[in-house]
């Protein structure tokens, strides 16, 4: 079974995009390292913040996935239209892939852009799929770069920071327990699930990272 097929059975109607939690009605979305600002007073860089949000981010991660599930790894990049005959691709599986033979079973396609913004016709979206397991990719680099999006820390996802870049969004879906996990930046994370059941216990041991816009509706779900 390949991604899309995959999808289709599982999630029906959802579109692979930031923003899975207002997608669909099983989900939690959490907080990441609230309270806690992104800068010091010098204007430097708390670095405490970011391992703190690194440490929560992983935490729900080893909560959802087992070595024995079955995942695919996708990552979205987003390019323009006029970089199309270049055909870059993502270096996630260059460098966070343990077993480089895994990359044969790389799938990409081409796919329309997934945001609705006024110059949408001018991007278009790489979507890379890779199904593998937990014990095949390091999952935790990979976290943190999905963490440092918006700030200039390694590891990255792109080759360089540049304020205001389309940076690859990174979904981590377990087909055995049909859970999505995706981290949008330092802010916070989603998590979707098919069956309530699932996620039940990572809404019981990580409430209090719940994002508190989000948290009435959410218990609401759960109780």
């Amino acid at each position: 079974m390949d991604l899309s097929q995959y999808l289709h059975n599982a999630f029906p109607g959802l579109t692979l995009a930031p923003s899975l939690y207002y997608q669909w009605d099983i989900g939690i979305h959490f907080e990441l390292g609230a309270g806690i600002y992104q800068l010091k007073n010098d204007g430097s860089l708390n670095l405490e913040m970011f391992d703190c949000v690194y440490s929560q981010a992983l935490s729900i991660f080893n909560e959802l996935f087992s070595d024995l599930d079955e995942i695919f790894l996708v990552t979205n990049v987003y390019q323009h239209r006029s970089d199309e005959i270049k055909k870059k691709r993502t270096k996630v599986y260059d460098r966070y892939i343990k077993n480089k033979d895994l990359k044969f079973r790389l799938r990409q396609e081409t796919l329309p852009y997934v945001f609705d913004d006024e110059d949408a016709d001018d991007y278009y979206t790489s979507r890379f799929s890779l199904r593998c397991r937990k014990q095949d990719f390091k999952y935790p680099l990979l976290i943190k770069a999905a963490c440092n999006e918006d700030f200039p820390l390694k590891p990255r996802l792109d080759k360089k920071w540049e304020s205001g870049s389309n940076y690859p969004d990174v979904f981590f879906i377990n087909m055995t327990k049909n859970v999505i996990f995706f981290i949008y930046d330092d802010r916070g994370c989603e998590v979707i699930a098919t069956n309530k059941e699932t996620i039940y216990p990572l809404y019981k041991k990580y409430g209090d990272w719940i994002d508190e816009y989000s948290l009435e509706e959410i218990v609401k779900r759960f109780n």
